[in-house]
């Protein structure tokens, strides 16, 4: 990681250069199994403050849990939320509501599922909305959202569509995978999603990212922030490049 390389994706150029104790901060470290317990829920919490990750991600059912956690511990760890997961297909007025309870719960940030059936039917009007109301009543409470796209189930042009969409909607980011679908980030879906989002808005990589040069890639394809279940082994792997 000794050089400092210039990326360029379309009109878009910066410069990335990531050093293992950097990463942490771009780190989302996500519990979102089923069958997760309390105890699983405080380990999480507990790594996040030990690798000083940005945030802890849960289901909402244990957002109070973390929240709570985590304010007793005095730790600088954001928690995030998931909406419309891991489908996407609920209504908007249930999206809204499950978004309401997480925030009301302590959420700090919410990544919620487009409508994909919406998508492929081409009723924009429907999905455009759909993200609107949750970005709503998210940022009438200071907190940000994520709308996770699901690239494995999208042509390049439904990809190219979902990030116009949600960046007209008013979504802080946009987010490949909710890493329970067919397949996970990739480099050239997170270049390709940076080049439609533009610079100002931000992109989270997620589903399949195990180590310190796959994240690496992901921040360098133009990623600035990584959302991942296996965050230590990432560290570990870091400290050994």
């Amino acid at each position: 990681m000794g050089k400092t390389p210039i990326y360029t994706i379309g009109e878009l150029t910066w410069v990335m250069t990531v050093k293992p104790e950097e990463l942490a901060r771009y780190i989302d470290h996500t519990n979102l199994r089923p069958y997760a317990t309390r105890e699983d829920i405080m380990k999480l919490c507990d790594e996040a403050i030990e690798y000083n990750f940005y945030a802890v991600c849960v289901n909402p059912y244990r957002v109070k849990l973390a929240k709570d956690y985590l304010r007793e511990k005095k730790a600088d760890v954001k928690v995030v939320s998931v909406i419309g997961f891991p489908l996407g297909a609920t209504p908007t007025e249930v999206k809204v509501f499950e978004a309401e309870r997480a925030l009301e719960d302590g959420a700090d940030e919410l990544d919620m599922v487009i409508n994909i059936g919406a998508l492929k039917d081409k009723d924009y009007d429907y999905m455009k909305r759909d993200i609107e109301e949750v970005v709503k009543v998210a940022h009438e409470r200071g907190a940000k959202v994520k709308v996770i796209i699901e690239t494995c189930y999208l042509t390049e042009e439904e990809k190219v569509k979902a990030c116009e969409l949600a960046k007209e909607a008013g979504a802080d980011f946009v987010k490949t995978s909710t890493g329970f679908g067919t397949g996970g980030a990739t480099v050239e879906d997170v270049r390709l999603m940076r080049r439609v989002v533009g610079p100002d808005m931000g992109v989270k990589a997620a589903g399949g990212i195990r180590t310190f040069q796959k994240a690496v890639e992901m921040i360098e394809a133009g990623a600035n922030r990584i959302g991942a279940s296996s965050s230590v082994k990432i560290m570990e792997s870091a400290r050994g490049s």
